[in-house]
């Protein structure tokens, strides 16, 4: 079966590629495994110099990644060149902080010695999504090659351009062949094709990012075979903008977090609650910023939102937003599929938000800014935490000792930052807890995911 590019910027034809079929998978997971059985006697000399090589052709290539990016999914090549900088910001930091990340840890018993060592566990699936189709990869990729794993990588069928070209360049940088593997799924057949692959014995874990639907479905195979599992799901994230807040620059930072990317952002500032005192000046500041936000074709850098990356994703959360505009909640601006060729959606803003609409409960992913206002702090992280999700949050305030109260004690998910907006950095761990997810992606935790933490006792 042929899988299909589409160009989200006009909607025509981009590429066509011949699927992996059943056979060719298990064969490939099997070359896996044969060459984990070399990849994981190297030293961390030699995965670090491999990896370090990675990273220069990711600068090398900034901008031919960065327009394909925008030809596969619709990111201005300004955002694109960002996402390949950081993508080999995580290939370096990993090259020059695994080995002391995994080194073995000594622990005093009565034993001659006893200690822990961190060993690789063999080939992991990683299965990615569209919206960083570099920097998604990267991020686990980095890290599990680093701790002396080999990898296979199903991405999301729509960057399957982007997913070939990622396979080359660790290629062109010298690694050995089968230690990192693209496999070609069309999606009609993910759902049968995606638990034979993480059921078959040779493959030890699996990393999932994706929608919450998609990780319980992930966690389900996974647990049917007593395998790990990484899940990096979707999320809701609340923004609290207190009254002592610097307005101007919450606005900035909030509707900066909710429309990059067009929006399309696991970690994209998606509930904007502002407490009552502040509330009216907030939103003012907040629409002036979206001004700011020009949709247009990716390619030229005159716009700085791109389409969204397929129709059916641009038409859902249009559904999403005129239920929740049946519902109650008041349109501020947008809300409209513009009369044009491609994928693209106005930037919009929606107030009176509140709990039983798809704008408070579910993930809105695409550029639509939310304001619920709350009588105090208090009713605040009510709102706040009232979710199933638990990705990122945020909290604006002047008073710093304020804000890490609220970050540390009350809010509840995996990433909280206190006047900025947040972002996923090699050096932190990063994911989140309930609806979106479990485990750690990035920093110490990130890299230990996918070993075998094992103890060793001599008498």
């Amino acid at each position: 079966m042929k899988i299909r590019t589409i160009d989200p910027k006009n909607g025509y034809l981009l590429a066509e590629y011949e699927e992996d079929s059943r056979e060719e998978i298990f064969s490939k997971i099997e070359k896996s495994d044969q060459a984990y059985q070399e990849w994981k006697k190297t030293n961390f000399s030699q995965r670090a110099n491999l990896l370090l090589k990675v990273a220069d052709i990711l600068i090398a290539g900034k901008d031919k990644f960065a327009r394909l990016m925008a030809d596969e999914m619709g990111k201005p090549t300004a955002q694109g060149k960002a996402e390949i900088e950081k993508s080999a910001w995580v290939c370096r930091y990993y090259a020059e902080n695994a080995e002391n990340q995994l080194k073995d840890l000594d622990i005093k018993t009565e034993k001659k010695r006893s200690y822990v060592s961190f060993r690789p566990i063999g080939p992991v699936l990683a299965i990615m999504p569209w919206n960083f189709p570099f920097w998604q990869v990267f991020r686990f990729a980095a890290p599990y090659l680093m701790a002396g794993n080999t990898v296979m990588l199903k991405h999301a069928p729509g960057t399957s351009g982007c997913s070939i070209h990622i396979e080359k360049i660790f290629k062109e940088a010298g690694y050995p062949g089968n230690v990192f593997t693209n496999i070609l799924i069309s999606p009609e057949n993910v759902p049968a094709r995606t638990p034979e692959i993480i059921h078959h014995p040779l493959i030890k874990g699996v990393t999932l990012t994706g929608s919450t639907g998609a990780g319980i479905k992930v966690a389900e195979a996974a647990g049917q075979v007593l395998k790990k599992s990484v899940l990096e799901l979707g999320g809701s994230d609340p923004y609290i903008i207190l009254e002592d807040a610097d307005i101007d620059k919450a606005a900035e930072a909030c509707i900066a977090s909710r429309m990059g990317n067009a929006g399309q952002t696991c970690i994209a500032a998606k509930r904007l609650i502002a407490v009552d005192e502040i509330y009216d000046d907030f939103v003012r500041a907040c629409m002036e910023e979206i001004k700011k936000y020009k949709p247009g074709n990716p390619l030229d850098d005159e716009f700085n939102m791109g389409p969204m990356a397929r129709k059916d994703l641009r038409d859902g959360l249009h559904a999403q937003v005129e239920k929740s505009i049946g519902m109650g909640a008041k349109l501020l601006t947008g809300g409209i599929i513009p009369d044009r060729e491609g994928y693209y959606y106005l930037p919009t803003a929606l107030e009176n938000v509140c709990k039983g609409m798809p704008a408070f409960d579910e993930e809105l992913f695409g550029p639509v800014a939310v304001f619920i206002r709350a009588k105090d702090e208090t009713d605040a992280i009510h709102i706040a935490n009232d979710t199933e999700f638990g990705l990122g949050a945020a909290v604006f305030t002047a008073d710093g000792e304020r804000g890490n109260r609220i970050a540390l004690e009350e809010l509840e998910a995996g990433s909280c930052a206190v006047n900025e907006f947040v972002k996923s950095d090699p050096r932190l761990p990063f994911g989140g807890i309930n609806g979106s997810g479990y485990g750690r992606e990035l920093g110490l935790y990130g890299i230990q995911e996918f070993v075998n933490i094992k103890t060793v006792c001599i008498v």
